[in-house]
């Protein structure tokens, strides 16, 4: 599907995007899961441009499931320093190009939960700050400002989704976790450990209706070592560019990262075509220098959802947010946000 778009990241961006949803077995189960695949290719106001191709594949009765997120960035983006104190006024812009290579094998341990590795591969290059304030020494310079950053290693991950549906879940739990040791002797510029921790729950709300109440805890912590400025955890740097509706991507940044939302979800039409969202969230962030974590930044807003594939239930999703200081603008979004 052909678009045009508005976010806080991008400016203005021509968007061509597809997803494919379907299953791997001909004579599946009433509850078998739903393999997706995502990509698409972006240009946008600021000379950005975004390739992600994302899948997850569902085999032999659900008992393997191969996560695939592969992407390129050339991103003229902003960031504002460290820890969950920094200044909104402090930002300017940094430039980079980026690949990365993450790939994940899971196998059933019992019904919905899953145990296996992968290997996650990141470089960036051309790394440069563009419009650094004048006679400041910057965050990104205290911490370690080089012009190739290189993350290699392998990812251990458990994971419990009783989901359908993972492009509209509507029902279900998913819980998440990955510990991600980076290694020299595999390419890393240095050695260094993360944990990401990860919930979501979904329930109808009433009951009898097909409103969805949903939440999503998600925690990015360093357990060890000095990652790489731009591998910190930070505002919408998840797999999905999610977290932080209401703020610019990276306007916080930190050595971790604690963060909460809830969405409710209904529908507008009988026929399911259009819905609407109301959301709000949470997220606090250590600075490099100190482990406790800072401020909470909080943020919320409202949605429109409009269908564009009754097959996967796809939405296209649209969202305005609002958050501190001012902090406000558009966030769109093929499939649901969490």
């Amino acid at each position: 599907m052909p678009a045009a778009g508005y976010s806080l990241q991008t400016g203005f961006a021509v968007v061509v995007s597809a997803n494919a949803a379907f299953y791997t077995e001909k004579h599946h189960l009433p509850d078998a899961k739903v393999s997706s695949i995502l990509s698409s290719l972006t240009y946008s106001q600021y000379s950005q441009i975004i390739f992600p191709i994302q899948s997850s594949i569902w085999l032999k009765k659900d008992k393997y499931n191969i996560i695939t997120d592969w992407r390129y960035l050339q991103y003229p983006s902003t960031t504002f320093g460290l820890g969950g104190r920094s200044n909104i006024n402090n930002g300017y812009t940094i430039d980079f190009s980026y690949i990365k290579i993450h790939q994940t094998v899971l196998k059933s341990i019992t019904k919905d939960l899953f145990a296996g590795i992968g290997y996650y591969y990141d470089h960036f290059w051309n790394v440069r700050e563009v419009t650094p304030p004048p006679n400041v020494i910057t965050d990104f310079q205290k911490y370690g400002l080089t012009k190739t950053v290189t993350a290699s290693g392998p990812a251990f991950r458990l994971l419990y989704d009783s989901r359908i549906n993972q492009i509209n879940p509507t029902q279900g739990w998913y819980g998440n976790i990955i510990y991600r040791p980076n290694f020299t002797f595999m390419g890393s510029d240095a050695n260094w450990q993360s944990l990401l921790i990860e919930a979501r729950k979904y329930i109808h709300f009433p009951s009898a209706s097909n409103n969805v109440l949903a939440f999503w805890s998600y925690n990015w912590l360093t357990v060890g070592g000095k990652p790489p400025y731009l591998l910190l955890p930070s505002t919408g740097w998840d797999d999905f560019y999610n977290t932080g509706r209401g703020y610019i991507q990276g306007r916080y940044r930190g050595r971790d990262m604690v963060y909460f939302e809830t969405e409710y979800r209904f529908g507008i039409t009988n026929n399911g075509l259009i819905g609407g969202v109301v959301f709000a969230n949470a997220q606090s962030f250590s600075s490099e220098l100190y482990k406790q974590l800072n401020i909470i930044a909080p943020g919320y807003g409202v949605g429109i959802r409009i269908k564009v594939n009754k097959f996967s239930a796809t939405n296209l999703c649209v969202d305005y947010g609002f958050g501190v200081e001012g902090s406000k603008g558009i966030s769109v979004n093929l499939g649901e946000v969490f």
